[in-house]
């Protein structure tokens, strides 16, 4: 995630003024109540870019063999951003591990998944890659003063269904493309 010059100086502003507590304006309270707005909606749509992007190793795995190549570029790639494979993506690897990237990929994942298990048998918590929810920033320390009435809460806004939410761009939702490396060019003799 990057931050743009005016949201880290009111980043700034509010590191400041957490390890310095002093009154602030209320623009000052303005603007970090902004930009955790504009967090909250970067995490959400991190959110919905994940599900879209496992949805759609699901449909690559449902298309075996079809689309090992794909598949295995998805596996590889979710793997990265912390996914847990699943017992039909070990099956999924089993039938494919006669080609050295999926015999590789399913070593990986024997590891990964009793790991998990270990985890799970020993009760502690798997760290996933899902943000954890935060609390919104109703207020900040010595922001608005104490005197002023505090805000009545707003009725929740109804749910955005998925035909009215704006299609993602294909540079959102496919990373991408690795070339291919030509094969290396031999003379004949002759």
């Amino acid at each position: 995630m990057a931050f743009s010059a005016d949201e880290l100086r009111v980043l700034r502003r509010a590191l400041a003024n957490a390890l310095r507590p002093t009154p602030l304006p209320d623009e000052d309270v303005q603007d970090c109540l902004r930009l955790a707005s504009s967090l909250d909606e970067a995490v959400g749509e991190a959110g919905r870019l994940r599900a879209f992007l496992l949805a759609d190793l699901v449909r690559y795995r449902d298309a075996l063999p079809g689309s090992v190549a794909r598949y295995l570029e998805l596996l590889q790639d979710a793997l990265a951003a912390g996914y847990d494979p699943r017992p039909e993506d070990l099956a999924a690897l089993r039938t494919q591990r006669g080609r050295p990237v999926a015999a590789a990929l399913l070593e990986r994942c024997h590891v990964l998944a009793e790991r998990s298990v270990r985890a799970r048998l020993a009760g502690r918590a798997v760290p996933t890659t899902a943000p954890a929810p935060r609390s919104r920033l109703l207020a900040l320390p010595g922001g608005r003063a104490a005197t002023t009435e505090p805000e009545k809460p707003k009725t929740p806004a109804r749910p955005v269904p998925p035909s009215e939410r704006p299609a993602p761009k294909p540079s959102e939702v496919f990373p991408p493309r690795r070339r291919p490396v030509p094969p290396s060019q031999q003379r004949a003799a002759g």
